[in-house]
């Protein structure tokens, strides 16, 4: 893995005190390159609105680029990706945010950083045996879907996501709030290795920074904004989960919530989202499909591993689709999912039933033969 001398600059930038994601697109926007920011002269750089003297003195010294040029060769080194917001590899879903970082570090599989379909799936780490069991099969339904599952890679939940979807092979990315080169929680190593075969771990922070408490919500909002939903499986009134919702409701993303016990710490949470409409109640993964308005073709896909649609009208492979996303279907349910009226519907039933891909169950119901 090789980077450019464009890179070093937008490392550099990335390394500047006291400076933010925003300031660092609006220099660029200016400058027209992460390069011509450290090469304009300082009067150039202080007629560029919010740059003060102190900070064009820094860009102007470039004394960053030494620090710059050992973290690009230790990620060509180390097979890590920089993904600056301008690549085209950097995650779209992040790309149009207005706090998204500037720099990403990155180590795994780059093809799923912009997938057809992502979650998030957070809460709490005083995981219970109920958290785990949702958890899980939030995750095994999500496969059907081919969705990448992004979440945290803390204790609880979250190590719970990633080591479901490592199980089931779905793709999972862990967001981190310390650098790039270690894995923390260190427990978490072994999956975070595992991780990297499909998947892989993320980083705004490069090589040795340490995690300190100001990171992790910044690290929320990376999940939040690469993700098209949150799932929010256990959660306290206070914590991450929470302020990984906050963001994406403020980034107009869905939010889900699996309701819990009354009166229980680690329910207390979502059932506050719930109760104030910060997030939509979370009882199946249709909730998800409907909300996100998840089509049948991915099902339609699956389908046509084992099922010769060639021969089948568009109305009945809708039929088929549905049977095999949702299971046994009573006919006015199916009527009404599928748009078909009942006299039409009926006819179609029984030409499949006839062909033996559908099957009749009492109280006029129907599934997949």
């Amino acid at each position: 893995m090789q980077f450019t001398s464009e890179k070093v600059y937008q490392v550099g930038l990335s390394l500047i005190p006291k400076i933010g994601d925003i300031l660092i697109k609006q220099l660029v926007s200016y400058c027209g390159s992460a390069e011509n920011v450290f090469k304009a002269p300082k009067s150039k750089l202080l007629k560029i609105p919010n740059i003060g003297e102190v900070l064009a003195q820094n860009i102007v010294q470039q004394k960053v680029l030494t620090l710059a040029e050992a973290v690009v060769k230790q990620a060509e080194k180390e097979k890590v990706h920089i993904l600056f917001y301008l690549d085209t590899d950097y995650p779209r879903r992040l790309k149009s945010l207005y706090d998204a970082p500037c720099i990403l570090y990155y180590k795994g599989n780059p093809e799923v950083l912009n997938p057809q379909r992502s979650i998030a799936i957070v809460g709490t780490r005083q995981m219970t045996d109920y958290g785990r069991v949702v958890t899980e099969q939030i995750v095994a339904q999500l496969k059907t879907f081919k969705c990448v599952c992004i979440s945290g890679l803390a204790y609880g939940i979250d190590i719970c996501a990633h080591k479901a979807s490592v199980q089931y092979q779905i793709p999972t990315i862990g967001v981190m709030a310390n650098g790039i080169d270690k894995v923390y929680p260190s427990q978490h190593k072994q999956t975070a290795i595992q991780m990297q075969q499909l998947g892989g771990v993320m980083s705004e922070h490069h090589f040795g920074v340490i995690p300190e408490a100001p990171y992790f919500p910044r690290r929320n909002r990376i999940i939040a904004g690469m993700s098209d939903a949150t799932i929010v499986v256990e959660a306290a009134i206070k914590g991450g989960a929470l302020i990984t919702a906050e963001f994406a409701n403020n980034y107009h993303r869905d939010v889900f919530a699996v309701p819990g016990q009354l009166g229980k710490s680690h329910s207390e949470g979502c059932n506050l989202l719930i109760r104030k409409n910060k997030a939509q109640i979370y009882t199946q993964v249709e909730d998800i499909v409907e909300s996100l308005n998840w089509d049948l073709v991915q099902t339609n896909e699956s389908l046509a591993k084992a099922i010769d649609f060639s021969g089948l009208s568009t109305e009945e492979s809708q039929i088929l689709a549905l049977l095999h996303q949702k299971g046994p279907l009573h006919i006015d349910e199916l009527s009404w999912q599928s748009q078909i009226v009942m006299a039409r519907l009926a006819s179609l039933l029984l030409h499949l039933e006839f062909q033996g891909l559908v099957k009749a169950l009492p109280g006029k119901k129907f599934c997949l033969a």
